[in-house]
């Protein structure tokens, strides 16, 4: 049975793009050949990669939702005409039944796709990354030909140069002619007099490649990359296929994005918040200095413009926010208790052991 790509990410089909996205991240974490070492995580993790490379396409999408195949050409895929109908139940050449043309000709290459992790600052500033891939190459010996150099093709001996293999047989319609691809010539209707001897006469041999693939600054967590042509190579002369690179990021143990902008939370002295000061404070691009304005309360936010994430395409950068937390001290040495016993009285406040402050709330609710 075809795979059910809802299903697999868990998702309603009227799903956005951002809830496929989210289940994505979420499913590819849990079930990354790296993180997790069930036996049948890796085979897990390439159903979601492929569920997600379909929806997250709008084009692929919307095909696999009519026809059920991303695949698919878009039209009738059944019965355009009465000659198809025919085709469907009683094969090729039935009553007449329009020819389709011998399915022999170039074919493209296989897509690819792979993931690539990458450290957090290395998303934020883009990056130059080397992979390494298995694929198959156009074969250097025939240049994809199939056939020792010199040599030449000649036509498939068991289907005459047609590409098909063709049976008659009679019915209460009368006769009726199918059809199949030839198994000798893979439809081509020609075979190398003399196979290439480095493929085999494939046409393409398996090569183990390292391709560097530039990281824009700006990317996230679960973007792709798609590289043209580097691929599987193609068949009979047909274009490579392409190569998808899916990103994968690693947490920083300071700062959160959202969106264009960074987060993070910085811990100042209850002295400071209440009396103000120039902080510094650490910043993906070094160290910066931010004004903390008496009187600050905690959880204020500071924003330091700039110094977010660039957007892609270089047009500019966000922010970073900074979370103000203050720090009260748990110990007081005696100074620092007389200092701030005195402020309470000038301030009117009322202190003491908490024992006697709940002691005297406790006293105020007594019948008298």
């Amino acid at each position: 049975m075809a795979v059910d790509h809802y299903r697999v990410l868990g998702l309603e089909r009227n799903a956005g793009p951002d809830d496929i996205k989210r289940a994505f991240r979420s499913l590819a974490r849990k079930y990354h050949p790296d993180a997790n070492p069930e036996p049948d995580a890796e085979a897990r993790f390439k159903e979601i990669n492929a569920a997600y490379e379909v929806l997250s396409d709008p084009v692929k999408r919307e095909r696999y939702d009519l026809y059920g195949d991303a695949n698919a050409e878009p039209g009738f895929a059944s019965f355009g005409d009465l000659g198809d109908l025919m085709e469907s139940f009683f094969g090729a050449g039935f009553g007449g039944a329009r020819t389709r043309g011998r399915p022999g000709g170039p074919l493209r290459g296989a897509d690819l796709s792979l993931h690539l992790e990458l450290a957090f600052d290395e998303a934020i500033f883009g990056a130059t990354k080397t992979v390494a891939i298995d694929v198959l190459r156009g074969c250097e010996r025939c240049h994809g030909s199939a056939c020792e150099p010199g040599t030449f093709k000649t036509r498939c001996a068991r289907c005459g140069g047609t590409g098909e293999l063709r049976t008659v047989q009679r019915s209460i319609f009368g006769q009726v002619m199918s059809a199949r691809p030839c198994p000798d010539c893979d439809a081509a209707g020609e075979v190398p007099a003399a196979p290439c001897t480095a493929c085999k006469g494939r046409g393409r041999v398996e090569a183990h490649e390292s391709i560097e693939v530039t990281v824009p600054a700006g990317v996230e967590d679960g973007n792709t990359l798609r590289l043209d042509a580097r691929g599987e190579a193609g068949v009979r002369g047909g274009p490579s296929g392409d190569l998808y690179v899916q990103l994968l990021v690693r947490p920083h143990r300071i700062f959160v994005r959202d969106g264009d902008q960074l987060l993070c939370a910085m811990r100042i002295p209850f002295t400071v918040a209440a009396l103000g000061a120039e902080v510094p404070v650490t910043t993906l691009d070094g160290e910066e200095t931010i004004t903390v304005s008496p009187g600050t309360q905690p959880g204020t936010l500071v924003r330091v413009k700039g110094k977010g994430v660039p957007r892609l395409g270089g047009r500019g950068r966000g922010d970073l926010v900074v979370q103000i937390d203050v720090e009260v001290p748990s110990k007081l040495r005696g100074e620092e208790r007389d200092l701030l016993t005195r402020l309470a009285e000038v301030r009117g406040e009322r202190t003491g052991d908490a024992k006697g402050m709940l002691d005297r709330i406790k006293g105020a609710f007594k019948p008298r």
